[in-house]
């Protein structure tokens, strides 16, 4: 089980992880950004696209919405059509775990998949799931930034609670 603050404090990093993410991508040509180079998503835009679209799709389970598919890549064009949609994304993903109480968390949540399946989980281990998810694929972008030549960036935890020690600090 995660508390609420456990919860807010890991979508905070996702968040943070998220922009730092962006910001390196924004250094890239168009052509950068949907070259196809072999990857589970082809493109740099295609795996931020399925982040921000599993962000987006969750978020809908969340509210008792049926998305039935992830948001396509192909509807940003560009670096910042998508960061446009992501950053009200976010926003709304943000306000809904600020808004979780400790019974929250631990309540049955029933959803469907994108197949059509069935499934329950604890609401907590969802959100674990989904912060793991944006982890997972921010490594690959960060091995496609190496692979077009552009400068990497972290997004380890670590640096995000060093980070806010440094601010608190001041």
């Amino acid at each position: 089980m995660i508390t609420p603050e456990h919860a807010r404090t890991l979508f905070a990093y996702d968040a943070w992880a998220n922009r730092r993410l962006l910001d390196a991508c924004a250094a890239l040509s168009g052509e950068q950004f949907t070259k196809d180079l072999g990857s589970s998503f082809r493109s740099v835009r295609d795996t931020l696209g399925h982040i921000m679209g599993a962000q987006w799709l969750w978020l809908e389970r969340f509210r008792g919405r049926s998305a039935g598919s992830l948001l396509s890549a192909d509807q940003f064009p560009d670096m910042a059509s998508l960061r446009a949609r992501w950053t009200q994304v976010e926003r709304e993903l943000l306000s809904y775990v600020d808004g979780l109480s400790a019974a929250d968390l631990e309540r049955s949540f029933d959803y469907r998949d994108t197949k059509g399946n069935s499934h329950s989980n604890l609401l907590w281990q969802t959100l674990q799931h989904l912060a793991n998810h944006g982890t997972y694929h921010r490594g690959q972008v960060t091995t496609l930034l190496r692979q077009l030549g552009a400068k990497p960036i972290s997004t380890d935890l670590i640096g995000f609670y060093r980070e806010r020690a440094a601010q608190a600090a001041h």
